[in-house]
Formats: structure tokens, sequence, C-alpha cells
């Protein structure tokens, strides 16, 4: 066996091999060598074991590890893949292990919490893939739906329809042939994530005589799933935000030694046993497993006597989709690229493609369940057979390309698998500015990506504009913001006026009587939190919350009129929207050496989504994760970034040398002349 890894001017791995097999032992032992501690992290979480090195803060996660049975999915999954898969991603995970001593000798975060390196299983990946990704629909939404219906009433459930404060979108584009100056398709977008350090995708370079691949991998997985050019066809994905996960009410008895869940056919023995989970610096937490016919009980239990199952394709079916991953690699046309992902899972995606003869690509991938509309919507009784999935899958949306295809996680392509969706706001602005010319360029696509309008703040601002009798400081306020040309830019005094106004007026409305049962809701898992806090969800539903009559017994007017009120009478705002809207990304163990991070343009709905939460903190937890150009013409002339930089060791050159280029916009060359790289060592 011989690969040999190349590096360019950032540091992105370049990886030959003479098989597909050593390039995946080349590709995890990068991994290992480069991103040690992360992919360390996120074997850990998924198996529900990070709170025994990072202490009580992770115990909320691993319960939930646990009790969905992550682990144990991905070993079922794993199992039931075809041979050549499982061969291969069982190379990685041999990759990653030839190599993580070496990468823990580099972070400096093993010593500090005196953890060791561990051991990867074949199917390890499979585990990271669904802790990443488990979340992803949001299915803890249906909980807030519930409790709005018990609250509010059943006619409340979609006042707070929203791209929700736990969900993950993205904006992507294709634009054919006949619009770029080339003649042939570009595609392009940035995936919205919560921001983490090191980054979640890696840039990457994968070539044997089989394939020759650039693209974005996920530290810990094997190949590019999401994002990637072969040099004769290219595919990206968003978010389609389907609903593919239930959650259901279980009622639980003990009967001696068993437990024992009421569905529609009558009570049936659950299978139950007890983990425990170790906690640096704290006892040990003992958590009981429940799994009904229906799922896993991931809330609640025997002793609450109601408890929460969750129902998903990936372990109902024990397929998580790896088997498109090769194929994927292999992919020279668009044909190549529909049928690898008619194997995908999770999450459900929208997907675009190219290639070089001009074919396009523009689809749902995935599995969306058929079952009862309820379903969809909230948590359902598990003893009705109404609830049960009728064991067959939705038919997955297909569009023609016209010129352009958006997808910003928009009610379009996937609105008949789904509940809620992302605003329209990102999806018309990327369309808007792509059709107000033809020849588009590689180089072109930062303006689009860096597009800083807030076509959002329209239904607010029409209220404010339309006060009367204000006070000096609060009508000058009003003035100053009506004339605002609505770009959330970092150095604009005028957005954070803007933020300041839109962050007082969520917290009036949240502190609004009608919500008052919404501020102490029943006791569920920590992990779910993000989904349930009263004040973000008035912050992604203000633009329908300020609308008149949305909310009984609110008077927007009035409210609006205090809000300006107290802002005006707080001083005139003369700092700027970057001075308090700063990039606040996640690290599993916070780095002391990192100064204040720099200040950021964009907001939730603007193209550049850097999304903070209105009424509790300005700061960006989310964005995007990474930027991309696909061309088709020529390869070498696609463009790409990241938040940070392609080595995940402290101190390397490479750890943060992104940051300034993502800040302001610019693009990394995408270098695929072997020449013109670094060669660093034969590996083996």
């Amino acid at each position: 066996m011989r690969t040999t890894t190349y590096r360019d001017a950032w540091g992105i791995p370049h990886l030959r091999a003479r098989n597909a097999a050593d390039l995946a032992f080349a590709q995890g032992r990068n991994a290992a060598v480069d991103r040690a501690w992360q992919i360390e992290v996120e074997r850990h979480r998924s198996q529900g074991t990070s709170a025994s090195f990072l202490g009580e803060e992770a115990i909320a996660w691993d319960r939930f590890a646990r009790m969905s049975r992550m682990d144990d999915t991905a070993r079922r999954c794993f199992a039931a893949l075809d041979e050549e898969s499982a061969a291969w991603i069982g190379r990685y995970a041999d990759g990653v292990n030839a190599g993580l001593a070496e990468g823990a000798r580099q972070a400096a975060q093993f010593a500090s919490v005196k953890l060791a390196p561990g051991h990867w299983e074949p199917w390890t990946p499979l585990g990271i893939w669904l802790a990443t990704h488990i979340l992803f629909a949001g299915f803890p939404t249906k909980i807030w739906r519930h409790e709005v219906a018990r609250v509010l009433g059943d006619e409340a459930i979609g006042l707070f329809a929203t791209d929700g404060p736990g969900t993950s979108g993205s904006n992507g584009w294709l634009i054919s042939g006949e619009r770029t100056e080339s003649g042939s398709a570009l595609i392009a977008g940035d995936p919205h994530r919560f921001l983490e350090d090191p980054g979640i995708y890696q840039q990457i370079h994968l070539a044997c005589p089989e394939f020759d691949v650039v693209g974005l991998a996920v530290p810990g997985v094997p190949g590019v799933a999401h994002f990637g050019h072969t040099g004769t066809v290219a595919w990206a994905i968003t978010n389609a935000m389907a609903d593919y996960q239930d959650l259901y009410r279980e009622r639980l008895r003990r009967r001696d030694s068993l437990v024992e869940a009421l569905g529609p056919g009558g009570w049936r023995p659950a299978e139950v046993h007890t983990e425990t989970i170790e906690v640096a610096g704290a006892d040990p937490v003992e958590v009981e497993v429940i799994e009904t016919e229906r799922g896993p009980v991931v809330a609640g239990g025997v002793d609450d006597g109601e408890a929460l199952s969750l129902r998903c394709p990936v372990r109902v079916g024990e397929d998580i989709g790896f088997g498109a991953l090769l194929p994927l690699l292999r992919a020279r046309s668009v044909a190549d690229v529909d049928r690898a992902v008619d194997q995908w899972v999770e999450p459900v995606n929208v997907v675009q493609a190219a290639d070089t003869s001009g074919g396009l690509l523009h689809r749902v991938a995935g599995r969306v369940p058929q079952r009862h509309p309820d379903n969809r919507l909230r948590v359902v009784p598990a003893w009705e057979a109404r609830h049960t999935w009728h064991g067959s899958y939705e038919p997955l949306p297909l569009a023609t390309v016209d010129g352009v295809a958006v997808m910003a996680n928009q009610r379009e392509l996937a609105g008949p698998l789904g509940v809620e969706f992302a605003p329209p706001h990102r999806a018309d602005r990327i369309q808007e500015l792509l059709d107000e010319r033809a020849g588009w360029t590689a180089k072109d696509m930062a303006a689009v990506h860096m597009d800083t309008y807030l076509a959002s703040a329209r239904p607010l601002l029409a209220q404010l504009a339309a006060l009367e009798g204000l006070g000096p400081d609060a009508a000058r306020l009003r003035d100053r913001l009506v004339r605002w040309d609505r770009r959330m830019d970092a150095d604009s005094s005028d957005a954070a006026a803007y933020a300041a106004l839109r962050s007082e007026v969520v917290r009036r409305i949240a502190a609004h009587p009608a919500l008052a049962g919404l501020t102490q809701l029943p006791s569920y898992p920590d992990a779910f939190l993000p989904w349930l806090a009263l004040l973000p969800r008035v912050a992604f539903a203000l633009e329908t919350l300020v609308s008149p009559g949305a909310l009984p017994g609110l008077d927007t007017a009035q409210t609006v009129r205090e809000a300006v009120e107290t802002v005006a009478a707080a001083g005139e705002v003369t700092g700027t929207w970057g001075d308090t809207h700063r990039l606040a990304p996640w690290q599993a163990l916070p780095d002391e050496r990192t100064q204040e991070w720099p200040g950021l343009s964009g907001d939730h709905d603007c193209v550049l989504s850097t999304s903070s939460v209105a009424g509790l903190t300005d700061r960006s937890a989310r964005g995007p994760a990474a930027r991309y150009v696909w061309d088709l013409a020529r390869r070498e002339d696609s463009l790409w970034v990241v938040p940070f930089g392609a080595s995940g060791v402290p101190g390397d050159p490479h750890r943060r040398d992104q940051l300034p280029l993502w800040l302001g916009g610019a693009l990394v060359p995408v270098i695929t002349d072997w020449d013109a790289l670094t060669e660093e060592r034969d590996d083996c």
C-alpha cells in the first residue's frame, strides 16, 4: 500500500492512493492527524461518553445519545451495508486508528483533560454522522407545538412557525450554462450550521485511479457526502426541511422485572437496560434505556407515567444512506449522482447537480415515511393505530432547472414533505440578484454569498413608520430607521439601532401575559431546550407576531411604541452592528488564548445568514460553515473557504488562516494541479 499526502498553500490535504480502499485509509489517517481532538470528541458524543472528560455540562447530550441508542443504531446500519461500502468505511476507521496517536500528541486538549485517544470501530463514522444530524429535522419542535396547543389552543400551532432556533439550513444555487460567461454551469452556496471550532467541514482532495474528487468532508466520515466536484460532475445540498421523525406519547408500566408499553394492540414488552455515564469531577449517572415498538424513549420514563419515544427511518430501516458515498465519488454525470442519492436516507436534502455535458439536477433525496398528517405536527399517542407508520415512503419531488434554481430551505420543492420551512427571504433575494444579469463567473458568486439585505425587517419598520406622537428622541430614531437601507453590515450603526429596537420588541412580546404559560413548561431533557425556550421562538417568529391581530390581546402598535421610546431613552445608538454581532463558535474546550472574536455582517434572514437570537444575544453561533463555488467549465476555477482553517491543531499556521477571508467574503482557489502542491510524506 502506498498513499501520499500533498498540501497546498492553505494547508488543505490532497491525498493520492493506488485504489479506493487505500485512499479511505489515507483520508482516515489525515483526519486523525489534522483533527484528532475534534473527531475524538465527536466519537465520544456519538457513544454518549463525552462527560467522562468534559464534565457535567456534557451529561445532557450523553443521556440523549444513550437513550436514543445512537451507537447501537450505527452498529445496525453498518451491519446492513453492502460488502464493498462496509470494507471501504472499515479502511477509513483503520486509517484513523493508525493516525490518532500522532494527532493526539499535537493536540494539547488531550493532556488538559487527561484523555487518551481511543479505538475506532468500523461503525464509528456512522455514529458520528448520526450524532451530527439526528436533530437536523428539529423533532423537538413537535413538543413545542404540543405545548403551544395546550396553552393557546390548536389554532395557535402555526403562530411560531419559522426556521427555528435549532434548525440547520443553507443557501444553494445552480446557474445553467446559458446564464454563465463560460457556457457551463456553476453551483454555489453555503451550508448554515452551528459554527464549531475546528469547523464541521474539511476541504479535501481525494484521488486514485477510479476517481479524482475535491469536496467538503465531515471529519470522522469518509468521502464527501454533501459537496463535491469530480471534474465532470458536481453536486451540493441544502436541508429540505422535511419532517421524517415522529414523537410518540408512551404509557409505560412495570410488571415484575419487565417494562411494558401501551400500543395499538394493548400492552407489549419493551426492551430495557441500564447504562452508566461516567462524569469527570462528579458521580456517575445511571440511565434507564427503554425501547418500545415505536422506538427508543428519549424523554421521561416508567416512573414518570408517560414518556416520549422517537421513531426515525434510520433505526427502522437500519440504513443511514452510506451506500451512496462510493457511488458519489465515482460519479461522472448527473445521472450517476441521481442514482447515488437514491440510496440516501439521513438527513433529507435538496440536491443540485450539474455536469460538463449540460446535465442538470434539482431534486429531494432521503426517506420520509408515509403516515397520518398529525404525526408531522405534534406528539401523537402511541396506542392509537392511526399513527402507525404505513411501511412505505413518500415520493420525492424533482424539478426542472430553467436558467437558475435556488434552494434556501424555502417551502417550494420539498413543500409536500414538511411542516415548517424557512421564510422565503433568502431564496427570493438570491433569485433577485441572479436575475439581474447573465454572464456569471465563479468569482462573481462572492457578492451573492455576502449580501446583507434584510427583507424580514419590513413588518416591524412598517409598524414603526406609522407611529405618531412620539417623543423627540424616539421620533428621531423612527425617522433614522425608516431611512435605513436595511443592510446588516458590520460597520453600520443604523443596523445596530434596528437590532436594539428589534430586541426590545421581542422581549416585550415574550413578556405578554398571553404567553406566560409557555415560560414554565413541564420538564423535558436539556438537549431539547433550544427548541422549547419562549424568547428565541418569539425572536424567530417576530415577522408574524408583529402583524396586527396575530397574537390575541397584543396591541402591536403600542408594543412597538413603548419599545422605540425605551431604546431612544437609553441614548443615541452610535456603535455598529459588528460591535455586538460577533462570532461565537462552539468549542468543546474553550481556548483561553482566543481574543475577542470578530464582528460579523449579516443576520438570520440575510443571504449572509449569521444568526443570533434577538432579545437574548447579538452573538452569532450559527452561520456559513463553508462557502463553495463549483465551476463545470474548469474545475480549477472553482473556489471555497471555511471559517477557520484546514488544521485543527492548536498553533498550526493553518489553524485559522482562512478566518480573515471568510469574514471579508474572499474565497480560496481549488488547486487540482498536483505539480502546484507540496508533497508532505509517504504515509505507507
